[in-house]
């Protein structure tokens, strides 16, 4: 091979290593400015008593520590007030955020969004330095930022699919979609660092970051592999005809980029994007939304309530309890002895494991769905199994540091993995399924549906969390539970056809 067409082959690769490095970046920031209210829950009321004597003489209250108007009996209602202002807002504009980020630039519009996300992540956190005690001003802010931040996973998740074909998207998505749980723990890290002195720097910070960020992928954003004269990527199973594109030699990619450049894109030549009611006919666009409401609403019900569950689930065993339960494993590091107090920072330390459970759950969902080709069977054994799971870290996942340690692990892992393959490899493989016959303009729109009626899921899972959470912690991980179960039925019918696939596979290959 001449050496002069060796560049043109890395050339490909490096723009999707950048691709999958910017888009990770991206909505590792957009998570990672959506934790801090969870950490920062259990500071906005907490147990006063604890914290010694009243130091103010005009006042015998015993929330004297806490942020007005949460210091009510009432603040995990106001909580969950918080939560789906954010979530519903976020639900409704996913529908709607898909079908602009078919019709705008991307990059613009994924740039723009983290700003403004930025910008209303830090207004909340103003809110502690400019002393505001009104329950409104934090369910607007809420809102708004629910909105603005729907520009994101669309986004991504279009420019991933621009670059990847269907080969090993699953694995390569699964790896990609730790994302979310990296964001997530920075997110309780830095919140962690001011949530007990300053807690509005616990918002101030993460949103300078996703608004940084933002900055950056607006100045090296690439969106199409035909913007820099790469070839696009396999969308579909091939034939004995085809070529893979990501597969061609030196001299086809070296061809193809001198024509392309000879010939640039024609705007008339591009497909019309999908319509809403198109995209829903797409085969399994129907059944995997509704798995993912209730996948999410149990992901979102542990994103925004388990460090405060850890708190308050400490507070019930009592000191000695307590005590007993974490003898003699205290020392194996300063933060699993930190955690047996079960403090506003170490609660939120603690809850982080949830998100490294997360992390291998969506890897290992990724490989095992490439591998047998059955992303709806991968999704339904991880939710069968989750259900238990969920059962038994309520009842012993607080008996000692090492099995919460695994419990959380291991439920992170199953609740997560199911939920981060379908908002990447199943939303990328049907926003370029074969019956759209090549028009890849409905992966934004596919990708919002399947989101956006997660998010609804989402919403719920805190709200109704926060309502049954009065009546005991038992209850909420029954609705949990039932969740998953609900999940994992609506997921039947396409199991029944992976299974059947497999079946005829299997007799072809005996006869």
């Amino acid at each position: 091979v001449p050496p002069t067409l060796s560049p043109p082959l890395a050339l490909p690769r490096s723009y999707r290593g950048l691709t999958l490095v910017l888009t990770f970046l991206c909505y590792t920031s957009y998570h990672l400015s959506r934790k801090p209210i969870s950490i920062v829950k259990s500071q906005l009321h907490p147990n006063c008593s604890a914290l010694g004597p009243n130091p103010h003489n005009d006042s015998n209250s015993s929330k004297w520590c806490s942020w007005a108007p949460f210091d009510g009996d009432n603040y995990k209602e106001l909580f969950g007030a918080l939560d789906n202002a954010f979530l519903v807002a976020y639900a409704i504009g996913m529908f709607i955020s898909g079908i602009f980020g078919e019709r705008l630039p991307l990059r613009y519009y994924l740039s723009g969004g983290m700003v403004l996300s930025g910008l209303f992540t830090a207004l909340f956190g103003l809110g502690y330095f400019w002393n505001i005690h009104v329950l409104w001003y934090f369910i607007i802010i809420q809102v708004c930022n629910g909105l603005v931040q729907t520009t994101g996973w669309p986004s991504v998740v279009a420019c991933v699919g621009n670059w990847f074909g269907k080969g090993k998207r699953g694995f390569i998505m699964g790896i990609w979609n730790s994302h979310t749980s990296v964001g997530n723990i920075l997110g309780s890290l830095i919140a962690g660092v001011w949530v007990s002195s300053a807690w509005g720097l616990s918002f101030i910070v993460p949103g300078v970051i996703i608004a940084a960020v933002g900055i950056i992928c607006f100045f090296f954003l690439v969106e199409y592999p035909e913007d820099v004269g790469c070839s696009p990527p396999l969308h579909h199973v091939m034939t004995s005809n085809e070529k893979d594109p990501e597969a061609v030699t030196s001299s086809e990619v070296g061809q193809s980029s001198t024509d392309r450049s000879d010939s640039p894109k024609e705007p008339s030549e591009e497909p019309e994007a999908i319509s809403f009611l198109g995209a829903l006919q797409i085969p399994g666009v129907v059944e995997f939304s509704l798995c993912l409401l209730f996948a999410k609403l149990v992901s979102y019900t542990f994103l925004y309530w388990l460090p405060l569950y850890i708190v308050n689930v400490g507070e019930f065993l009592g000191p000695a309890r307590r005590e007993r339960a974490w003898q003699g494993e205290r020392l194996l590091t300063p933060l699993l002895s930190l955690a047996a107090h079960f403090g506003a920072k170490e609660a939120g330390d603690l809850s982080t494991l949830f998100d490294v459970g997360g992390i291998l759950g969506g890897i290992f969902a990724g490989l095992i769905s490439d591998y047998s080709g059955g992303r709806a069977t991968t999704c339904c054994v991880m939710l069968v199994v989750a259900a238990p799971m969920l059962f038994l870290y309520n009842h012993v996942g607080q008996n000692g540091i090492g099995t919460s340690i695994a419990m959380l692990i291991v439920c992170g892992a199953l609740v997560n993995g199911p939920y981060a393959l379908i908002t990447t490899a199943v939303s990328a493989d049907l926003g370029t399924h074969e019956s759209l016959k090549g028009n890849a303009k409905a992966l934004s729109t596919v990708t919002a549906i399947i989101d956006g009626t997660g998010s609804i899921g989402a919403a719920l899972g805190p709200l109704l969390a926060g309502l049954i959470s009065p009546t005991g912690w038992n209850n909420v991980f029954y609705m949990l539970i039932a969740a998953d179960v609900l999940a994992c039925l609506l997921l039947a019918r396409v199991v029944v056809k992976e299974v059947r696939g497999w079946c005829g596979y299997m007799a072809r290959k005996r006869g």
